[in-house]
């Protein structure tokens, strides 16, 4: 069995593109991403979901508590392990005004839990596990987020290019989500079903070439 833990935010819980002040809602499993990509995988695969609303990449929110991504990641990958491939997709949250983080610095946030990962003995035999770092799709036009996100349209479409860089550093796989899909212009922030779909299916086929028996 190849175990894959996909680790990130709100459009990795399922966060359907909500509507004015409507209350939160989740995709069914067979929706969200992590479930395409287990069914695109197939038989002798296991992907395990640990998305979080509002999580960021390695800084706290004072506003919601339990966001920092990095004091969550260690214990997520002792609650699940040996792991084989562990893929991040983190940094759409701290795109909010009241955070003012630039990009680069986003992005290497990313990387620093990429660090957090390959140092880890959570993979097989006490070794590391792999990982895929996805940058997050650019924000779309905002409508209910648009004070929460003020800025952050513009510091969006500059992440591709730091995320990147952070991979190759690091010699780990990298994806560009907005390479495939696109935020849903319904809120501007989270993906909706096709992408969902359209996501895990690129994700899966990622996956694929890095694993022995993808």
């Amino acid at each position: 069995m190849t175990d894959v833990l996909c680790y990130g935010d709100s459009n990795t819980w399922g966060c359907v593109p909500l509507v004015g002040l409507e209350p939160t809602r989740r995709f069914p499993p067979e929706v969200r991403w992590p479930g395409v990509l287990r069914r695109e995988l197939g038989a002798g695969h296991w992907v395990v979901e640990a998305g979080a609303n509002g999580r960021r990449t390695i800084w706290d929110d004072d506003l919601e508590p339990h966001r920092n991504g990095r004091e969550e990641l260690l214990p997520t990958l002792v609650a699940h392990h040996p792991l084989d491939l562990v893929v991040l997709m983190l940094g759409t949250n701290d795109l909010k005004a009241r955070f003012d983080v630039p990009p680069r610095d986003i992005a290497e946030g990313a990387g620093v839990l990429v660090d957090d990962v390959r140092a880890s003995p959570y993979g097989p035999d006490e070794g590391a596990p792999l990982v895929l770092l996805v940058c997050p799709p650019p924000l779309a036009a905002l409508d209910r987020f648009a004070a929460d996100f003020e800025g952050g349209v513009e510091k969006s479409h500059e992440l591709a290019a730091y995320y990147a860089a952070v991979a190759e550093a690091r010699g780990c796989a990298f994806l560009d989500a907005g390479a495939h899909v696109s935020a849903s212009d319904t809120d501007g922030v989270h993906l909706d079903r096709e992408a969902h779909h359209t996501l895990g299916r690129a994700v899966a086929a990622v996956v694929r070439d890095l694993l022995p028996n993808g």
